[in-house]
């Protein structure tokens, strides 16, 4: 290509570029052009000026690479910077117009507060803002307010622009239904999630997880057992919590912080075997028994047949809270079962030797346990309980013999049967009374054939002890 021709097109170009009409843009003027790259923070926008005008790509809103978009050029120099929000200086009431229309955020700073809400200075018009549109909740110190630029919705604007009325709230509520689309993505059960203790209730608290509510219950804010949840957590506090479950369509979110603690249930077998003393607080009540926590995280069973002899359901001894001291009976650790006892238990099977403790004839003194309409089960020892029907108990006319005696009274019975394979010890209270009524004739006869006799009681005294040296 020859120099002359080179130079012919150069001056084409150059006045080409000169005819163009390339206005630069002026501050808080409006563009529309079209998105043509995105990168890091920033989003290009070509408009037909002589370079790409720059927004912040968090203004995006969901738009693209290739969308239309319109917005307010706000700094001007060696790039021009465009927002979506009319933001400092001056702006043209058409300008306010478009962000109502389009439902824009526009920045306002407020000037001052009267008794319905707050006067905001919107560039450099004048707006209101009600007292319930300036916070999501309640509003604990409304003057704290002034002097702040911050954020708000055009809710109502007039054709002459006296009146405007502005919404923080409604860009709070907006921003909180993004939160929450991005948070329920990552709910599932299982899910570790952090969060802000929200409020507190009598039955746990509700935590924010990001736009989303879930409920903390005061069961699973710890292994150890929690009556308030204001002794685990407190209102603002940031929380570690896991997901256990989700209903009514996601509607409903439980959350458990139980599994930051080590289990205490890991190792019970070993701390609590059958036998063991403990000392615990009754902490819950039932129609079959009490609930008594032996240690954080751990709850025992007393059934109401494990109460101590004479102490019945509802009586002082046993109230919620009341510290009571007995035995371990059994312990199921793949269950998290603690079977505990009030009474004294045994630690091996008492019926197999019973036949030699308690042969029949022999007379013993054992513990009423209760009645029943077969008669009154008494105490031998423990574990080892027998019947006395009611045909071998003595009862004041008209009184049910199984009400006879009552409980943890101490009585004495003979053994009238054993059956150590099927577990049952048949008892009399009546002959028990006849052998002891038997021995106590004897023992007046020997006493008046003494005196009889005519020894002295040093001499009979003297005898006695010979013989019973004579027996041994």
């Amino acid at each position: 290509m020859s120099q002359s021709r080179e130079t012919a097109e150069a001056t084409s170009f150059a006045e080409a570029m000169e005819n163009l009409d390339l206005k630069t843009p002026q501050q808080g003027e409006t563009l529309r052009g079209t998105i043509v790259s995105i990168s890091g923070d920033d989003a290009y926008i070509s408009y037909g000026g002589p370079s790409e005008a720059v927004m912040e790509t968090g203004e995006l809103e969901g738009l693209d690479i290739g969308d239309q978009i319109e917005a307010t050029v706000v700094k001007t120099g060696s790039e021009i910077r465009v927002s979506r929000k009319l933001i400092k200086g001056k702006a043209s009431l058409d300008q306010l117009r478009v962000a109502y229309e389009n439902r824009l955020p526009v920045e306002g700073k407020v000037t001052g507060r009267n008794k319905g809400g707050f006067e905001v200075n919107v560039a450099g018009m004048r707006a209101f803002c009600p007292l319930s549109q300036i916070a999501l909740g309640k509003i604990e110190n409304p003057d704290s307010f002034v002097n702040q630029t911050i954020e708000f919705r055009v809710t109502e604007l007039s054709d002459d622009g006296r009146r405007i009325v502005v919404s923080r709230a409604a860009l709070l509520k907006e921003a909180a239904a993004e939160r929450a689309a991005e948070t329920r993505n990552r709910i599932a059960p299982g899910a570790e999630l952090t969060g802000r203790v929200k409020t507190l209730t009598p039955f746990g608290a509700f935590v924010d997880l990001g736009g989303i509510d879930g409920l903390l219950h005061v069961s699973e804010m710890s292994r150890r057992r929690v009556t308030k949840p204001e002794e685990v957590v407190q209102i603002g506090q940031e929380v570690h919590v896991k997901v256990i479950k989700i209903e009514n369509d996601g509607k409903r979110i439980s959350l458990s912080m139980k599994d930051q603690e080590p289990d205490p249930w890991h190792d019970v077998s070993d701390r609590y075997t059958p036998g063991t003393q403990f000392s615990g607080r009754i902490v819950r009540s039932t129609d079959f028994g009490y609930f008594v926590e032996v240690e954080p995280g751990v709850d025992g069973l007393v059934h109401v047949s494990q109460l101590p002899h004479g102490i019945k359901p509802g009586d002082a001894e046993v109230a919620i809270g009341t510290t009571v001291q007995g035995w371990v009976r059994e312990v199921d650790q793949s269950k998290k079962r603690l079977s505990l006892s009030l009474r004294a238990v045994a630690v091996a099977d008492p019926w197999e030797t019973a036949t030699q403790r308690y042969s029949i004839g022999r007379v013993v003194e054992g513990t009423v346990d209760h009645g029943a309409a077969p008669g009154i089960f008494v105490e031998l020892e423990p574990g080892l309980t027998g019947l006395i029907p009611n045909s071998e108990i003595a009862a004041p006319q008209g009184v049910n013999p199984a009400e006879a005696h009552l409980a943890g009274e101490k009585l004495m019975v003979r053994i009238m049967s054993i059956d150590p394979q099927r577990k049952r010890i048949s008892l009399s209270h009546e002959a028990a009374k006849a052998a002891a009524d038997r021995e106590e004739y004897n023992k007046i006869m020997d006493e008046r054939n003494d005196e009889a006799s005519g020894e002295s009681a040093m001499a009979l005294a003297f005898r006695r002890a010979m013989e019973a040296k004579k027996g041994k």
